[in-house]
């Protein structure tokens, strides 16, 4: 991926852009406002990069949007502009925001053209964790089963072992059979992106995700494992019988597990996030009189190069473009 460098910082200023107009809404109880905000300024900070962008793993589909929707074209498509697939999620975790509750974050992820899988179901069964656990774990094994060979590879007893959950009606049962274990859970609210990428970094205290989450939350978290050297392993989930029976007559095979290289390939991969709320992968937009400051992650898969960065912005000063309606308007944000 030429430019990559360049293209790298270029995607944190897009998840701080989006990051910042959707925290204008805390707690204000209007999810869809808080994904639209991200969304505009999302999709008008893209236009500035020089890249020729395709989005593959969008709103529109999922979320009924009219932007940000699957193969939209990004970027400014300059002459000599490199080819990228871009995935993106502007907030994941928009109850969160419109909540006031953590771990909500902006994502963008892009490799090279063809390189971002596209799988047909909205959920899929995911299990994920670090390095050491890379190659070790099994999706199709029991639970208890995977827990006790990743407790015995950490050197961890079982009471020490955390498992990271969405707190779903879907996950009773694994919660139980988590807990008759004896093992440590973590229950999250939404925002499972950053649940399975807490799983493949050290400093996060999680040892393992698992459970039942959106498709393209686990492809875009797969984009940030190709960094961590983490691993990710996800088989479709069908809501119904007849999601089941329509994906069986097109040939796909359920049964089929995606690996963290089958969801994003390719040499180089870009992961960028900006915390939104506070949560213990990123901090989220904090404010002060006329200041706000982000706490953003890049990673780039060809280096193994993980950044935090810290950006203080002046709102007196800061401009970010909207992109409405095919119009982009430069917003001035001041307190």
């Amino acid at each position: 991926m030429s430019s990559s460098r360049e293209i790298t910082l270029d995607l944190v200023r897009v998840t701080e852009a989006a990051a910042l107009m959707s925290s204008r809404l805390l707690g204000r109880g209007d999810k869809n406002a808080v994904d639209q905000a991200a969304v505009d300024a999302m999709r008008g900070m893209l236009d500035y990069i020089n890249m020729k962008g395709k989005v593959v793993i969008g709103e529109g589909e999922k979320d009924e949007a009219p932007m940000l929707y699957i193969g939209e074209e990004v970027g400014n498509w300059g002459e000599n502009a490199p080819e990228l697939d871009i995935a993106v999620d502007p907030v994941d975790g928009t109850r969160l925001v419109a909540y006031g509750r953590p771990n909500a974050i902006s994502v963008i992820a892009a490799a090279e053209r063809g390189k971002i899988a596209y799988i047909p179901t909205f959920y899929s069964l995911k299990l994920a964790a670090g390095p050491e656990l890379k190659g070790k774990l099994d999706i199709n094994a029991p639970i208890r089963e995977n827990i006790r060979v990743a407790a015995a590879i950490l050197g961890k007893e079982i009471s020490e072992f955390t498992v990271v959950i969405l707190d779903r009606e879907r996950h009773r049962e694994i919660i139980e059979k988590v807990r008759s274990l004896g093992a440590r859970i973590k229950l999250i609210s939404d925002g499972d992106i950053a649940g399975v990428i807490a799983a493949a970094m050290p400093e996060s205290f999680v040892d393992m995700y698992i459970g039942i989450g959106g498709t393209p939350e686990g492809i875009l978290a797969a984009a940030a494992l190709r960094t961590t050297g983490g691993e990710i392993q996800m088989k479709m989930w069908p809501i119904n019988e007849d999601e089941r029976e329509s994906l069986e007559k097109e040939g796909w095979d359920l049964e089929k597990v995606y690996f963290t290289e089958d969801l994003v390939g390719g040499e180089e991969v870009i992961f960028a996030a900006t915390g939104v709320t506070n949560g213990e992968f990123l901090n989220g937009v904090k404010y002060g009189k006329h200041k706000a400051i982000t706490e953003s992650i890049v990673m780039r898969s060809k280096t193994r190069t993980i950044r935090k960065i810290i950006t203080y912005h002046d709102l007196r000063y800061k401009t970010i473009p909207l992109k409405s309606e095919g119009e982009v308007k430069l917003v001035r944000i001041d307190y």
